[in-house]
């Protein structure tokens, strides 16, 4: 079984361009149905830890999921983390700053929502957009977004040492005229139509710019603490595996393992046969 952990990783400190990056790769599988499998163990599997996550609270997870218009990032979250416990799983999303967002620093907003010990904490989209539409869009000075670079690696350091997160970062590498394909699904669809945007088309204008800006957030900011993943993403049913697989092994890697009771286990048995010899004498009071 290929490990995509190290097939998609982007190794840090090398320099990568997206073209040389298949985005219709989908491994051995040529259908979802063969590779369902192989994607409910995982999911079954993401389930399982993120229970021991819970329950021993030493560690925590970050997802951050980025890609163009269309990637599939929402359906990264509905399928890939249908199996996780709302209770100890957070989405959020970061789009256009709010004027309250906009007077402090661009880290502000994101860091409330980096996961506590035991959780896990799912960025859809996430502090790199101060880097990727600020950028393309001229929102702000090369010289402020192009220092954002090293500072959001020493955020994803601190919240990786400080709180023993462990930092995967996916980017949903599709080709452009699958997601042409995609934005007319969504045209036919009535499921779909909610997710029309007026700048769907305008954005297309821009995609060398956003490669670009892509590449190098990739090339500057995929860290040992923090690294990012290419993602073959044409296929959802292959960009899913490949997530599932990746998420899984790192869980576990991360050695975790079931706290030990706090409470002694014979005194509690001998109160729960006590409990239940007086159940059955109750019942026998009844007859």
């Amino acid at each position: 079984m290929p490990n995509y952990l190290k097939k998609f990783i982007v190794q840090p400190g090398t320099k990568i361009r997206l073209k040389h990056f298949d985005p219709d790769y989908h491994g051995k599988h040529e259908s979802r149905e063969q590779a369902l499998p192989e994607i409910q163990k995982y999911v079954e599997k993401m389930a399982q830890l993120q229970y021991l996550t819970y329950a021993e609270r030493k560690h925590s997870l970050l997802v951050v999921l980025q890609g163009l218009d269309a990637a599939g990032k929402d359906g990264v979250v509905r399928h890939v983390f249908t199996g996780m416990n709302p209770a100890g799983c957070v989405v959020s999303d970061f789009k256009q700053p709010t004027p309250e967002e906009l007077a402090h620093d661009f880290l502000w907003r994101v860091h409330p929502h980096v996961p506590a010990k035991g959780s896990v904490a799912i960025f859809n989209r996430s502090h790199y957009e101060d880097v990727l539409v600020v950028r393309v869009h001229e929102l702000a000075p090369e010289k402020v977004w192009s220092k954002r670079y090293d500072e959001i690696n020493e955020f994803e350091k601190l919240i990786a040492t400080q709180n023993q997160t462990s930092i995967l970062k996916f980017f949903l590498h599709i080709s452009k005229q699958e997601q042409l394909a995609r934005f007319a699904k969504r045209l036919d669809d009535p499921a779909r139509q909610w997710k029309i945007s007026d700048s769907d088309y305008k954005e297309r204008d821009y995609w060398s710019n956003y490669t670009e800006a892509f590449e190098d957030v990739l090339n500057k900011t995929s860290t040992e603490r923090a690294p990012w993943f290419i993602i073959p993403s044409n296929h959802k049913w292959f960009r899913d595996l490949a997530i599932s697989q990746i998420i899984v092994r790192q869980m576990e890697d991360m050695n975790m393992q079931f706290p030990k009771p706090t409470v002694n286990l014979a005194e509690i048995r001998r109160e729960y046969h006590q409990a239940t010899d007086q159940e059955k004498s109750d019942r026998r009071k009844k007859r």
